[in-house]
């Protein structure tokens, strides 16, 4: 009897915990079909889990810089990617083309990276296509 009573509180913990790491990972606030591309300048790489964060230094049309905010997948999947943690050093020149936030603030999911160089960082590659348009 208390083994019984023991493995029904053990499946109702597991079942009430796996709504919220579900939840965790939900891309809501991000525009799901719409992509833009801003340029700019690496402030800081945050190489951290659960997501990693792409700050980057974008001036706009009358030299106004915001500072942007992109998130991606933490460190393992993005070194599975081939993006390793000195990939992004400050002061390097980016093209990041991103799914905004729908509130407007000035973040978005990580699409890709293009670097001066021309190298492109994907984190999920094959799965969001490069030539999905920009808006």
């Amino acid at each position: 009897m208390k083994t019984s009573i023991f493995a029904a509180i053990g499946v109702a913990g597991i079942a009430l915990s796996a709504a919220p790491a579900l939840s965790h990972h939900s891309a809501a606030m991000f525009e799901p079909e719409k992509v833009i591309t801003v340029e700019g300048t690496v402030k800081e790489f945050e190489y951290t889990n659960p997501h990693s964060w792409l700050y980057v230094l974008v001036r706009d049309d009358q030299g106004v810089e915001t500072l942007w905010g992109f998130e991606a997948e933490g460190p393992a999947p993005l070194m599975r990617a081939g993006i390793k943690a000195n990939a992004l050093r400050p002061g390097d020149k980016v093209t990041v083309r991103t799914r905004p936030l729908r509130d407007g603030r000035p973040a978005g999911a990580w699409v890709t990276v293009t670097k001066s160089d021309g190298t492109v960082l994907n984190p999920r590659p094959g799965s969001i296509p490069i030539s999905a348009p920009a808006n």
